[in-house]
């Protein structure tokens, strides 16, 4: 059975509407024998991205960077995972109160050096998530997970 492996760090009640967004488009009935396991940053292993056909990163936007907890995540992973991963789909979401930017471009720079696919754009949001966002963070999950089934 594919599994997704969604790598998160929810500081706030914006990140967590988004997270669940996110589980609940990854988990839909329509896509019936994906397992998803759902890990804080600061938990996750290589054990764990090693153990998964495809990642979904979440992460607030610090000071125009990921966030801390999201870094050490990749710092932890990337030799362990560097030659085991390549291909692999991901997709990544990113909140924050003003520009977002930098946070994405670092997960992507990182994600490239892993060689890992991205499956679907990275869906930002700015300030308080609508309705419009969490349908997108919904399609995100959806697709990635989706995304494993074409392997």
């Amino acid at each position: 059975m594919p599994t997704l492996l969604i790598v998160h760090h929810t500081p706030s009640p914006a990140t967590q509407a988004l997270l669940e967004a996110v589980v609940s488009g990854a988990s839909t009935d329509e896509l019936d024998g994906i397992e998803v396991q759902v890990r804080p940053a600061l938990t996750a292993s290589p054990v764990d991205v090693l153990g998964a056909d495809g990642c979904l990163l979440g992460t607030p936007a610090n000071i125009g960077y990921m966030s801390g907890a999201l870094k050490h995540f990749f710092d932890t992973v990337y030799y362990p995972c560097l030659s085991a991963t390549i291909g692999r789909p991901y997709g990544l979401y990113v909140h924050g109160n003003e520009g977002v930017e930098g946070a994405v471009r670092a997960v992507e720079a990182i994600a490239t050096g892993l060689k890992w696919r991205k499956a679907f754009p990275p869906v930002t949001v700015l300030g308080q998530p609508g309705k419009q966002d969490l349908e997108s963070c919904l399609e995100l999950g959806a697709t990635v997970a989706a995304s494993l089934l074409d392997q």
